[in-house]
């Protein structure tokens, strides 16, 4: 984990802001960079929509795996 990662905790963000939150801070992301999404359940849907548009750009390292809570260290290479 680099200094400059921050932690984005999506818990408490209604449902449809959640994924727009989180692409909007990817979005801001140097390259090597990276954030922590925090959430309340597997978001094993949204590495699939990052795959899907932004294969090959990002890294998606799990840190914590629930069962309350799960950690995903996501970056840009």
């Amino acid at each position: 984990m680099s200094v400059t990662d921050l932690d984005l905790d999506v818990r408490n963000e209604i449902p449809r802001r959640r994924h727009e939150l989180i692409f909007e801070t990817y979005g801001k992301l140097g390259k090597g960079e990276g954030f922590v999404l925090i959430n309340d359940h597997d978001p094993k849907p949204l590495y699939y929509q990052f795959e899907a548009e932004h294969g090959g750009e990002f890294s998606w390292d799990y840190q914590e795996e629930g069962p309350e809570v799960w950690k995903v260290r996501i970056g840009k290479v």
